[in-house]
């Protein structure tokens, strides 16, 4: 996120023990205060220093963004890294650029840059075979507007994969999930971060979220199946979902992806009023109480994309 002469990144974003092409910064009250020098290296017991005082960001020049993102390219893409190294950095990266997609008023601007998210995860899974699973395995943690787009995108990419989508049809996918819950821009904070389950009349402003987000891609020159991810993903397979009540076929095949994702995020994440279902609760709550929702084959690929998290998390 942008504060004027600063722009905020997460602490994730800066491995130990490697050069740091910036100067970096913490804000403290209302000051930013100089951290790290460009071209020095961050050491492990700083960063575990930072991570004890619940310190999650550090701040860089908003000139020097550009230069950030040629930082996380050159990791990704090069050999400093491990694989679980390099989906970390990359999760970790893509959370500033979702926060401008959904907090800045440049929806534009955010939408390219979210495009490049959604290029470097599908390079990464092609340069690595385990970096799915990777990636995958870090999801699951506190439920955010931010890391839930982020998740979901990377759920989807997954179960494109599986289903044989490739090249511009899964980054497509990707960026769908990416995109999906866009419209709660237009939903009130109050709504947004409640602190527990929302009352009837907030539950109806909540479910306005597809048809808001559709307006704000409406005005963007973007892919039709992407504004298909963000209006119908909260569609029912057997019908019953809104904000159409269509169903089956009429549903667009890449918004039922999406629509298994972010069921499957949303079951697996900590919010405020509800403790996170295990990997193996969560599925079988889909398949026992809420089969309705969603296409018996894009759940079938969601138990393969749940095996591949668990053999990546068994090898690391």
């Amino acid at each position: 996120m942008n504060f004027g002469k600063y722009t905020r990144i997460r602490l994730g974003t800066i491995p130990p023990n490697v050069l740091v092409p910036f100067d970096l910064y913490l804000k403290v009250g209302s000051h930013f205060v100089h951290y790290l020098r460009n071209g020095d290296q961050l050491s492990p017991e700083k960063k575990d220093q930072l991570i004890a005082k619940a310190a999650d960001h550090f701040f860089i020049l908003s000139v020097e963004f550009p230069r950030f993102k040629n930082f996380v390219n050159s990791l990704v893409t090069g050999s400093q890294l491990d694989t679980t190294e390099k989906a970390s950095v990359l999760r970790e990266s893509s959370m500033a650029l979702v926060e401008e997609l959904f907090e800045s008023p440049h929806v534009e601007r955010a939408l390219i840059q979210s495009r490049e998210v959604v290029d470097q995860f599908v390079s990464l899974m092609k340069q690595d075979a385990e970096a799915m699973g990777q990636l995958i395995g870090l999801s699951g943690h506190d439920f955010y507007t931010y890391n839930h787009s982020v998740d979901v995108s990377i759920y989807s990419l997954g179960l494109g994969q599986i289903l044989g989508y490739q090249g511009d049809d899964l980054k497509i996918i990707g960026l769908g999930g990416l995109f999906h819950d866009i419209g709660k821009r237009n939903i009130p904070l109050s709504i947004i971060c409640k602190q527990g389950p929302l009352e009837d009349n907030e539950w109806e402003e909540m479910k306005k979220h597809p048809e808001y987000g559709l307006a704000i891609l409406m005005e963007q020159d973007i892919d039709e199946r992407i504004k298909a991810c963000c209006f119908e993903h909260h569609e029912a397979f057997l019908g019953g979902g809104y904000p159409r009540d269509i169903k089956g076929e009429e549903i667009h095949h890449m918004a039922r992806i999406v629509s298994v994702a972010d069921t499957y995020d949303a079951l697996t994440t900590k919010r405020s009023y509800q403790d996170p279902m295990t990997p193996k609760a969560a599925i079988e709550f889909m398949r026992d109480r809420i089969s309705h929702k969603f296409d018996p084959e894009v759940m079938k690929a969601m138990l393969e994309v749940l095996e591949r998290m668990e053999e990546s998390q068994e090898a690391s």
